[in-house]
This record gives structure tokens, sequence and C-alpha cells, in this order.
């Protein structure tokens, strides 16, 4: 058998294995029955308009929506600070600044979570949405500095040095040229942070208070006092969310590569 051929069967079985698992789980959400079984009774939306009436799932889709908009904010800013950090050469701390970034997608989420949560009660923000906020964008930011150091690490240091032999401030080079040159990766990086935010359970359990109670965590009490078709709804909107964002960031970069051209 070709090596290509090898190759694009190998790829076929990996996407398979990573999205065969989510097309399970979509049907469920249009289910009439009480249970999470197969072959679904008939099609409802019976689920969805739990999601949207129900105070509990209510205030949960409202706190995701806000906390996931403030991480995604924060995480990008910082973010994109970090990898026009990390892009200059740093000899001897470099390597060890770009690790220490990176430390919380290595950490385990429950060590992580009882020092976010004695961090922020020391500080007074313990049960906040501020809180929860800063928790996220902690785990969300090392995504963001490895998509916007991939755009940074593609654009030719000539292009930037041209505008400046041209009279453009750093300000200016960084404004008209850099910017829009890595926009394709920050908003990917920002769309990272927004999935991350969303999907982030463990981290909110220790730092969240009843009010801040996100849509993940709902699940996941959900699930744990009674496993109902609501959570299939809710992980749908969990992927349609995601795959919109993504649609749209795929769009954005395909327009950015035609205006290059």
């Amino acid at each position: 058998m070709p090596a290509k051929t090898l190759q694009w069967l190998f790829g076929a079985l990996m996407a398979a294995f990573l999205i065969v698992p989510l097309l399970v789980m979509m049907p469920l959400a249009f289910t009439s029955s009480l249970l999470l079984v197969y072959p679904i009774p008939s099609f409802s939306f019976r689920w969805f308009v739990e999601l949207f009436t129900l105070p509990v799932w209510q205030r949960a889709i409202v706190n995701s929506l806000i906390i996931g908009f403030g991480t995604t904010a924060l995480a990008t800013v910082l973010g994109v600070l970090a990898a026009l950090g990390l892009r200059r050469r740093l000899p001897m701390i470099g390597g060890v600044i770009r690790t220490l970034f990176m430390l919380p997608m290595v950490v385990p989420a429950v060590v992580l979570g009882i020092g976010m949560q004695i961090l922020l009660a020391r500080i007074g923000l313990a049960n906040t949405h501020l809180a929860v906020i800063i928790a996220h964008t902690v785990v969300a930011v090392p995504f963001v500095i490895v998509s916007v150091s991939g755009s940074l690490a593609g654009i030719d240091r000539r292009v930037e040095l041209a505008a400046a032999s041209l009279g453009a401030s750093p300000q200016r080079v960084f404004g008209k040229v850099t910017l829009p040159l890595a926009m394709p990766g920050i908003l990917t990086g920002a769309v990272l942070a927004f999935a991350t935010s969303l999907d982030e359970v463990v981290l909110t359990l220790f730092v969240a208070g009843p009010n801040q109670r996100t849509l993940a965590r709902q699940m996941f009490s959900t699930i744990r006092d009674n496993i109902s078709p609501a959570i299939a709804a809710a992980a749908f909107l969990f992927i349609f969310g995601t795959l919109l964002l993504a649609a749209v960031v795929l769009i954005v970069r395909r327009k950015k590569e035609v205006a290059a051209i």
C-alpha cells in the first residue's frame, strides 16, 4: 500500500476517533424520551425548551457567556502581549519563561483549583464572576500564546523593518503591519480561549459560588443527580457554538490569504 494512502487512512481513522463520539451524542439532544437511549423514540425539541425556560439552565447559560467573553478578552490581550515578548530572542531565560507560561496546561486542575481558591479568597474575590474569569484565563492564556506565536513566526521580519525604515513608529508598525498579519492566529487563540472557558469544570467548582454556576458546572451537577437528555441538548449547544466560531475564524483566515495573494 503506498505511503500516501496510508497517511490518508491514518488521518481518516484519527478524525473518526475524534468526531464519532460527538456524532453519537448529538441526536440524543432531540429525543422525546426521559432517558439517554438509542434508538430515540421520536424527534422532539423539549430539552432545548427546558434549557431556555428553566431558571437554573437560563442562569447557567448567561453566566457561561459572561465568563466566556470576559475570559476571551483577558486571555487574548495577555496572550498576545506574552507572544510578542517571547518573540524577542531572550538567551538563557527565553525557554524558562515559555515553559512557565505553558505550566497551566500540564498542572493538574485540582492543584490549580486549590491554589486559585486560596489566592482569590485572600484578595477578596471569592465567589464572584471576576474570580471565575481570572481562573479560566490562567488555563486559556497558553492556548492563545501557542496560536499567536505560530502566526508571529510566519511573519517576515523584513516587512516590519521596511515599514520602520520608511519612518513608521513602532506603534504604527505594530498596528498596521504586525497586528493584521497575526490576526488569524489571534482569532484562533480567542476561539480556543472561549472554548476552554465554556468547557472548564474543575476550576469552576473551586472558585465559583452559587451565582456563578456555568453551563458546564450545571451539566456536571445534573449528571451527578439525575442523567437527563437536557445534558445532550447542552452538549449540542457547546458543539454547535464552537463549530460556528471555528467557521468564522476559517472565513477570516481565508479572506486574509486571498487578500495577501
